[in-house]
């Protein structure tokens, strides 16, 4: 059950830094989830964009989600650090991370469903809790 549980948050941990990596490289990373920021703003990026005032936002977006990137891939490569075997042995660190990404699962997938809930990103969201729940499943087993 231990290696299930590091499996699990070891996909949590790479799917989260693959994403940072993603938002950190794309020239335009908006438009990876295109559809559903549209909807929400209920404008294209286009019709934004082309408004004189609006000039500098495709540079702001940029910085703004290279930073949102950045913190994805350390709260990833955080869990990985935890769910080495040297800190799964250890059950209150299980507790920790459990609550921690639980939190983090659960309420993400929350917000993508009541603010963009045509975003690919809430597949991945459901994914992410259908691992969570894995993951808790294999730790009562251990405990």
């Amino acid at each position: 059950m231990e290696k299930i549980f590091q499996i699990s948050y070891l996909i949590i941990a790479i799917t989260l830094i693959i994403l940072g990596l993603r938002w950190m490289i794309a020239d335009e990373p908006w438009l990876l989830d295109k559809v559903a920021n549209e909807e929400r703003l209920g404008i294209t990026f286009t019709e934004l964009f082309n408004n004189n005032v609006n000039k500098s936002l495709p540079d702001y977006l940029k910085q703004i989600y290279r930073f949102f990137g950045l913190w994805i891939i350390i709260i990833g490569f955080f869990i990985l650090g935890l769910s080495s075997s040297s800190m799964v042995e250890n059950s209150k660190i299980r507790v920790v991370l459990l609550a921690c990404v639980g939190v983090m699962c659960y309420s993400g997938l929350l917000l993508a469903l009541i603010w963009i809930p045509k975003s690919p990103f809430v597949y991945l969201g459901s994914s992410m809790v259908v691992i969570h729940v894995i993951t808790f499943y294999s730790h009562i087993k251990i405990a």
